[in-house]
């Protein structure tokens, strides 16, 4: 009997012991791999930052896995080794989890860092972050609910509870397919938003009458960046369902109009010649086009129209603003006599007899 004693003792404390060096063999293989994974990719970028995102993980998940070797190989007479085993696999999932997440995180923020913004041409740059942000919300939803699955699995009720589900699968896939209708759709047309790409992340929309710039795009909603500062909400299925502008989608380079009333006698040719003068001295202008008609005709006097080209939204305001302050100015100092004016005509005819003047 002591002898029986002695033995499971001594079982026990090489399990233990033997649990031990596992952690440290795989914290050692940890650090040994890290070194070897920042020097292959010092660089290349984009592998390592998924380096990087990966390292406080992989520093969980393999003594995990060294530990789970350990528990497989005991005795099964071993205390406590079922609900040991259960921990340590629940344990690994949820880091594996996690791992997953970070790989995720760190191939968008990769990807992000390679393609900036802050550039003149950067239509190539929106395409990859928005790419980059809606695929990476997908992923992760995707590996959230399959860890938060293979964890349910762990345990005996709940595939006992799925299989129960499975029997009533009709009744309860058409009250979840109801219920989830906006999430799923959204996550469809988040799909849909990364590979066809009618908007991209800082491209200029017009949705609903409001003009703004694409700040953020969710798995589930798109944030608009208004002029004034305000942020539009939208669903993403929205943009799927319901036209909208892009004035940025193939080309940032825009038209722009400027309209303005003159008398009938004002010559158009000193207008144009201000107009181009105008916007030469303007930093807004692009210099690919400037021209001056007269589109409409009215009692009180003629509409001409200006169009000016810019290379990109903002700036096409600012110059559109500049060119129409400095027209109205050019005319009030030069030819005040010609803005626009209303006429009156007065009848000098004598009043008939017995009706008051």
């Amino acid at each position: 009997m002591n002898q029986l004693i002695a033995w499971a003792d001594d079982s026990a404390l090489r399990i233990l012991l033997a649990a031990g060096l596992a952690i440290v063999l795989g914290l050692v293989a940890h650090a040994v791999g890290a070194l070897l994974v920042r020097r292959v990719t010092r660089n290349l970028p984009l592998a390592s930052a998924i380096a990087q995102a990966c390292h406080a993980p992989a520093r969980v998940v393999l003594p995990l896995i060294a530990l789970q070797a350990v528990w497989q190989i005991a005795p099964h007479d071993f205390p406590l080794i079922a609900g040991v085993r259960h921990v340590n696999v629940l344990l690994l999932l949820t880091g594996l989890t996690w791992l997953g997440l970070r790989v995720v995180r760190g191939a968008t923020q990769g990807l992000i860092a390679l393609h900036p913004l802050q550039v003149e041409d950067n239509l190539n740059a929106r395409r990859v972050h928005t790419q980059a942000k809606v695929l990476a919300n997908t992923l992760v939803f995707g590996i959230l609910v399959t860890g938060l699955a293979a964890v349910l699995m762990t345990f005996p009720e709940a595939r006992q509870f799925g299989a129960s589900l499975l029997a009533s699968a009709g009744v309860v896939g058409l009250v979840v397919g109801i219920a989830a209708r906006p999430v799923l759709g959204n996550l469809l047309a988040g799909l849909q938003i990364a590979l066809g790409q009618p908007l991209r992340i800082d491209d200029v929309l017009i949705v609903q009458g409001e003009w703004g710039r694409v700040e953020e795009i969710t798995g589930t909603y798109v944030v608009l960046r208004v002029w004034d500062q305000r942020r539009l909400i939208i669903p993403l299925q929205w943009f799927i369902e319901n036209p909208f502008q892009n004035w940025t989608r193939r080309n940032p380079e825009m038209i722009g109009t400027v309209f303005l009333w003159v008398d009938y006698a004002m010559a158009m040719d000193p207008l144009r010649a201000e107009a181009l003068r105008i916007c030469q001295r303007s930093p807004a202008w692009d210099g690919r086009h400037c021209k001056l008609d007269v589109t409409d005709t009215a009692a009180h006097g003629v509409q001409i129209r200006l169009e000016v080209t810019s290379a990109n939204a903002d700036l096409l305001w600012r110059l559109r603003c500049d060119v129409r302050e400095g027209l109205v100015d050019f005319m009030q100092r030069h030819y005040p006599q010609h803005l626009p004016r209303m006429r009156a005509e007065l009848d000098a005819r004598p009043a008939l007899p017995g009706v008051a003047p």
